[in-house]
């Protein structure tokens, strides 16, 4: 039922190199507000769009958005908030070490579907807890994550999104019982790996943007949590910030989108693909001719079918084509 996000992806980013992206006229500054957001225009559905760099040394604040308060579905991206709460949970000089001495039970307990790296049922046994917030970050391993959501608790990555006055944003009890809110079971939060195979073939009963049990957030709230995660903001040390900078660096989006050569780039995306609803999202950050440039780039549309590769290929056009907009304005 639910698509790989990296397979699809994959395709849609390989298009990305043969398509004529809808740039300005030569006349036009190609880094204006409105010429980054005209690459957007003739999408379907809802886009949301927010990049943001801070002044500093006298240059001004840049500022793109569209849209940005708009809450929406976000799919994965949310993994940024469990991988941060983790974090915090853990958050000494020595992270790195403790991280890697707690083992996390890989069983039927937290198996998930879109698990390339874990690929249940097939593996059991103990996994550091630093490894599987890579494999949730890295490679948006589902099982990853709920390992790691039921470490550091559910309502643990709640309270430290409240904290951080992130409104928008919404986060499940656990990937699993996300599909099987998806599915209409009644006891979704407590939904089983044998549930899961059971209903292998059964029919998606309610939308993925939803108001009991769905991984929302808006732009604003993204680049506001970025913008101060990467620089450690949340964090008490620099060993946890190094983590943090670290795994987030090597987020599938940064090359699934892609974003721009020559700049560090930290990013955590997400997407979904259902008869009837779909979404992508990128947030994260690039830092840029010693400017740190924040962004979020979020459209839900519906479609019939269960794939629509062409609007992938298109918004993630659009989306690397702002960013490389902005890189250059920045780098001048």
């Amino acid at each position: 039922m639910l698509n790989s996000r990296r397979e699809f992806l994959v395709k849609s980013a390989a298009a990305v190199g043969t398509m004529q992206l809808a740039r300005p006229t030569e006349a036009e500054d190609k880094a204006t507000p409105d010429a980054i957001l005209s690459l957007f225009k003739g999408l379907p559905g809802e886009v949301a769009v927010k990049i943001y760099a801070p002044a500093v040394d006298g240059k001004p604040e840049f500022v793109v958005q569209a849209n940005s308060a708009k809450t929406m579905f976000v799919g994965s991206a949310i993994k940024t908030f469990i991988l941060c709460e983790a974090l915090r949970q853990s958050d000494t000089p020595e992270v790195v070490k403790t991280l890697r001495a707690r083992q996390l039970n890989l069983d039927a307990s937290v198996w998930a579907l879109d698990s390339a790296i874990f690929n249940p049922p097939n593996l059991i046994g103990k996994v550091s807890e630093r490894t599987a917030l890579e494999a949730m970050i890295i490679h948006s391993d589902n099982t990853g994550t709920d390992m790691c959501l039921k470490q550091v608790g559910p309502d643990k990555v709640r309270e430290f999104v409240a904290s951080a006055g992130l409104k928008s944003c919404v986060v499940p009890e656990s990937t699993r019982s996300f599909v099987g809110y998806l599915l209409g079971a009644k006891d979704y939060k407590n939904f089983t790996w044998e549930a899961v195979g059971a209903a292998a073939n059964d029919s998606m009963v309610n939308l993925p943007m939803n108001s009991v049990e769905t991984m929302a957030c808006s732009a604003d709230d993204f680049v506001s949590y970025y913008s101060r995660a990467l620089q450690g903001g949340f964090f008490k040390n620099k060993e946890t910030l190094n983590e943090f900078r670290r795994i987030q660096s090597l987020g599938d989006a940064i090359w699934l989108l892609p974003l721009p050569l020559g700049v560090s780039s930290f990013c955590k995306g997400g997407s979904i693909d259902v008869p009837g609803f779909h979404a992508v999202c990128a947030p994260g950050a690039m830092f840029v001719g010693q400017r740190w440039v924040y962004f979020c780039v979020t459209i839900n549309w519906d479609a019939k079918a269960e794939r629509d590769p062409a609007t992938v290929t298109a918004f993630t056009a659009a989306a690397s084509g702002a960013l490389s907009m902005a890189k250059d304005k920045l780098s001048v």
